[in-house]
């Protein structure tokens, strides 16, 4: 133990020919594998060995392992138990990261090739009682890593990140860092001893995972069609416990506040509510439903109570979207939009620090006056298609002014990477941020010259290898369709062309994924499953079809289904806090906006197979990303979520507004409302 107590490791009961454990001299896991993995995947690597127990106070950790017998159809699983205990002659509190426990699962990214097969993305859930981890390979060949808590509870998780050791900055965006499990808090008087118990299993697929959830005895499991809900909407879930118990009823509480619930037997937790017919949930063949209308927007937190011990879903209810867009674009055009004449600033739209209430400019890449901060102009433009406004129109012609002066070539097409059309980084993925502004200015005002610069500045694109580059959000289904409806057909067929010369090249990559910013990451297989989709829409070309299938089965990996909103459907993202953060933290963004790319992957899909199931996919993750923008118009460019990070206090939304524009863009344009 790395504290101020003492553990000791058992040797772990019993034998199964279904794990293959290494362990270190002390008795702790060094290597977790399974016999059948042709690949010999060890889901165990990181700064810590596994099971390493962090503390801060003065208990004593007895750790024990055991192999439990699999249940009909499953194989074994591992058992182990942490007994802490108090041996001083004081009463102990624990609280929030005070004690943890390491899972260092590898979760990092490298080379493609070895992504696939030994690297996994892990999706944790600690919702007190009821917690799991879901751990998927990369490449999503089974089998996976999955671990279940038996008896204790979790309050949340902390990383350590691994440091870099080439000399190349971006080499802090690859590892995602050891996962350190927090027990719930707990009170320990003298000689007293609190009991910890997860299992750990294999298993084939999401589907999978579910199924053992499921059966694992009391477990509580939350389901909804969404974990945020907009304008009207009602907040709705089910609860799901796996128990024979058919005398004890649970307790639910919102906000803590208990709710009414009306029994089976047709009596109510609460006879005024029954009377006034204000039941909130019902409870049948150990399933609950409950259903309510938010009382306002902001966060609405449910506590499960079974058998004394918690669990726990977080929902989120958001005004209608475009509402919300609304009131971002007056946000963006009244605080964000430098104006001083001379300036080559003047128009800019710039980062705007929520904490000191000015804008901000720094020449660093993320932090200047292009690049990403483009989509602040884009939902500019759509939003004006929708609902013009005589005063958003004036800023956004402002802003298209420095476009044109200060980012954009209109006689080659290149795009700057800063003002004054700065060439000091040549980057690729400016081009199609900059096609898709010309391509919603030209759906707002129907002038041509903007799809003159669209094409020219795609052209651009592609004459300086763009074909080679997984871009993000490259307009290719839109633009061709646009540009023949308006008679250009000359250039929609070699827009065409180009795009499939550049889908050949990911078809020829598979899951082989080149390396970009970062070595690996959902926005690189995203733009491939979304540019395979709109191609076969455009072509018909069954083989762009066949590799939609699988860049949408690997996309699908990074992201899991925990009942919180923040977490549920948004992609596995951790570097982006430290990139175009105020408070340079890195760490799991949940949400981050890019994760709507995947909403985007599933939208375009939704087109052309599985239309019900792509679309509530698509839905479920670009609603995911709404909760970045608050409804006095203020945003965050990422939500840090775990407690905290390299030791530092984190659970936040880093203050800067700056990037995450594109998220509420994508949503406006693929949610159905």
């Amino acid at each position: 133990m790395q504290g101020k107590g003492s553990a000791v490791y058992g040797k772990t009961e019993g034998s199964s020919s279904d794990f293959d454990i290494e362990y270190h001299a002390a008795g702790q896991i060094a290597a977790i594998r399974s016999p059948r993995d042709p690949y010999g995947m060890n889901w165990t690597q990181g700064k810590y060995l596994w099971g390493t127990v962090l503390g801060e106070y003065e208990l004593d950790a007895e750790v024990s392992r055991r192999y439990l017998a699999g249940r009909s159809g499953e194989g074994d699983s591992l058992e182990e138990t942490y007994v802490f205990r108090n041996r001083t002659d004081f009463d102990i509190f624990t609280a929030g990261t005070g004690l943890g426990i390491c899972t260092p699962f590898p979760d990092y990214y490298t080379e493609a090739a070895v992504c696939m097969t030994n690297c996994c993305n892990t999706h944790i859930w600690c919702g007190g009682r009821s917690s799991y981890i879901m751990a998927l390979r990369m490449g999503g060949e089974a089998p996976n890593l999955g671990l279940v808590l038996r008896e204790g509870g979790l309050q949340g998780y902390s990383v350590e990140r691994m440091e870099f050791t080439s000399g190349r900055e971006e080499e802090l965006s690859n590892h995602r860092g050891d996962f350190i499990l927090h027990p719930e808090s707990f009170h320990l008087g003298p000689g007293e001893a609190y009991v910890f118990t997860w299992e750990l299993f294999w298993f084939r697929d999401k589907e999978d995972f579910l199924k053992r959830l499921l059966s694992t005895p009391d477990f509580v499991n939350v389901a909804a069609d969404s974990y945020l809900v907009t304008g009207k909407e009602k907040l709705r879930f089910s609860v799901r416990i796996c128990s024979d118990d058919r005398e004890e009823r649970p307790v639910i509480r919102r906000n803590g506040k208990e709710l009414p619930c009306l029994w089976q037997d047709g009596s109510c937790s609460d006879d005024r509510a029954a009377g006034e017919k204000k039941r909130s949930c019902t409870w049948q063949n150990r399933s609950w439903t409950v259903q309510e209308e938010p009382e306002g927007t902001g966060e609405y937190q449910y506590e499960i109570i079974w058998k004394g011990r918690k669990s726990r879903a977080a929902f989120l209810v958001k005004s209608d979207p475009w509402e919300l867009a609304g009131k971002r674009c007056r946000f963006i055009a009244g605080k964000q939009q430098f104006r001083e004449a001379g300036s080559h600033l003047d128009g800019a739209y710039l980062i705007y620090d929520n904490e000191t209430h000015r804008q901000y400019y720094g020449h660093r890449n993320d932090h200047n006056g292009g690049r990403e901060r483009v989509g602040m102009g884009v939902l500019m433009a759509y939003y004006l298609q929708k609902h013009p406004d005589a005063e958003l129109e004036r800023s956004l012609e402002n802003y298209l002014s420095y476009v044109l002066r200060e980012l954009f070539d209109e006689e080659t097409g290149e795009v700057f990477n800063d003002a004054p059309r700065c060439r000091d980084y040549i980057r690729l993925y400016n081009y199609p941020w900059m096609s898709r502004f010309f391509l919603e200015l030209y759906g707002l005002t129907g002038n041509g010259d903007f799809l003159e610069r669209c094409y020219r500045c795609t052209e651009f694109f592609y004459r300086s290898g763009g074909g080679r580059f997984y871009a993000i959000g490259m307009p290719m289904y839109e633009s061709v369709r646009v540009f023949r409806r308006e008679g250009r057909t000359e250039q929609a067929e070699k827009l065409l062309a180009y795009y499939r010369e550049h889908g050949d090249f990911i078809l020829s990559c598979g899951k082989n994924y080149p390396a970009h910013e970062v070595d690996y990451e959902q926005s690189i297989v995203a733009p491939a499953a979304i540019y395979m989709s709109e191609l076969y829409l455009l072509t018909g070309d069954e083989r762009y079809a066949r590799e939609a299938k699988a860049q949408l089965a690997v996309l699908d990996l990074f992201q899991g289904f925990q009942p919180d909103y923040h977490l549920n459907e948004a992609a596995v993202r951790h570097w982006d806090g430290y990139w175009f953060g105020k408070r340079r933290c890195l760490g799991d963004t949940f949400p981050h906006y890019w994760s709507a790319l995947s909403g985007y992957a599933y939208a375009a899909a939704g087109m052309w197979m599985d239309p019900a199931v792509c679309q509530k996919k698509a839905e479920n993750t670009l609603r995911a990303v709404l909760s970045l923008f608050g409804e006095d118009g203020t945003a965050s460019c990422a939500m840090v979520y775990p407690m905290s990070v390299n030791g530092r206090k984190a659970a936040f939304y880093d203050p800067w507004a700056n990037d995450q524009d594109w998220g509420l863009y994508y949503a406006l344009k693929y949610m159905r409302f």
